[in-house]
């Protein structure tokens, strides 16, 4: 009789606790699925805001904010024209506040504002897309890094590095720009299934990719309890430059000898490029032309050097062009038509050319964008150590 209720008072006991658990939950609003890409590249966009006032959508594809109606529920919603297939970061405008779409798992790695993703597939897949090929390895690597701090890094390794553990690879140093981290290139840029296609189509060789977060100074302050520095303002004010010769540092002197300790590369100049978008790509310039004995392989991606800086500071590069072109396999400068960067990346290319340099450029349609890095990694990536 007892322990009859005694059980009788356990599962009352254990009901009431399941039941007050259940009014303890916030009430859930209605499903809100955004981003929906429709059939025709349209795309549309909810946002559940009942208490809102007026919300706009903000996209990459959009010229100005696109305003959102709302519907009985509180969800705000506006369905895009056809949008010509690529990955483009949004957001929303809530009352003045911008926010980023909290039904949407992919967003844009940022030290500020993490903008969301919506990626539109083309009928035939994009050199990024998801294909049905061997695909490599994503690996998170921390190595010792200046000033007895920890540097964080995201390293591609290509289809079959695993299963062939005595064959060693060549590696391409790949920076992001300013504000971005060290994911950026692997989720905005996809430069992890761009090798992977690309090496199916045997139009690439497989190589390591190694990506490092590109703002040392806000490492070291944060590591070691201080404030994110601002960042420099102008692209060659004495701050900067030591900024992007702090962080060739980092690379040459940290970064290199952790991954050729942890990775089966090949470790000679000619088994090195470099490369890098924005601020990553005048960081890739300095570091490549103050350490010629240890990068063959150059790319700027929407960056450039001024020519200032090039006489005043690697003098040796352009003094005698034979030497630099015989030394240097690729030098690669490209830029969009519409980038705020596009006067001083000409500018730098038509100097290179006055000066004998031997280079290879590709100017494309757009801006500063994400879109245009794919497209450059697309095209260099083949390239490189052939």
């Amino acid at each position: 009789m007892c322990q009859s209720f005694n059980l009788r008072f356990c599962l009352l006991w254990t009901f009431l606790c399941l039941y007050g658990l259940v009014l303890a939950q916030p009430p859930r609003g209605p499903l809100v699925v955004s981003p929906q890409v429709n059939a025709d590249k349209s795309v549309t966009f909810r946002y559940l805001a009942p208490q809102a006032k007026d919300v706009k959508l903000s996209a990459q594809f959009e010229k100005t904010p696109v305003p959102m109606a709302k519907d009985a529920q509180g969800i705000w919603s506006v369905t895009t024209s056809p949008i010509k297939p690529d990955i483009y970061p949004y957001s929303f405008q809530v009352d003045g506040v911008t926010v980023m779409d909290p039904a949407n798992v992919a967003f844009f790695p940022n030290e500020r504002f993490k903008a969301s993703l919506v990626d539109v597939p083309g009928d035939t897949p994009l050199i990024h897309a998801m294909r049905d090929v061997p695909h490599g390895n994503i690996t998170y690597e921390y190595y010792p890094s200046a000033e007895g701090t920890t540097g964080s890094l995201v390293v591609y390794t290509p289809p079959g590095y695993d299963q062939s553990p005595s064959k060693k690879y060549p590696v391409y140093y790949l920076i992001s720009g300013t504000t971005d981290t060290e994911e950026t290139f692997f989720k905005v840029g996809k430069t992890n299934l761009i090798l992977d296609n690309l090496i199916a189509e045997g139009k690439a060789k497989a190589m390591i990719i190694v990506m490092p977060y590109g703002n040392v100074a806000a490492r070291v302050a944060e590591q070691k309890g201080g404030s994110k520095p601002a960042d420099p303002t102008g692209r060659d004010n004495p701050e900067a430059v030591k900024r992007a010769n702090d962080f060739g540092a980092d690379l040459t002197g940290n970064v290199i000898p952790y991954i050729e300790k942890n990775y089966r590369t090949v470790a000679n100049r000619e088994n090195r490029a470099i490369g890098g978008f924005s601020r990553g790509g005048g960081q890739t310039l300095r570091t490549a032309f103050g350490n010629m004995d240890k990068f063959a392989w150059v790319c700027a991606y929407s960056s450039y050097l001024s020519p200032e800086e090039m006489e005043r500071s690697y003098k040796p590069i352009v003094a005698n062009p034979a030497s630099t072109n015989k030394q240097l396999k690729l030098l690669w400068v490209s830029v969009g038509s519409d980038d705020f960067l596009y006067k001083g990346t000409v500018e730098f290319m038509d100097y290179l050319k006055a000066k004998q340099v031997n280079y290879k450029s590709l100017i494309t349609d757009g801006g500063h964008t994400w879109m245009n890095v794919k497209t450059y990694v697309a095209a260099t990536t083949p390239l490189l150590f052939q």
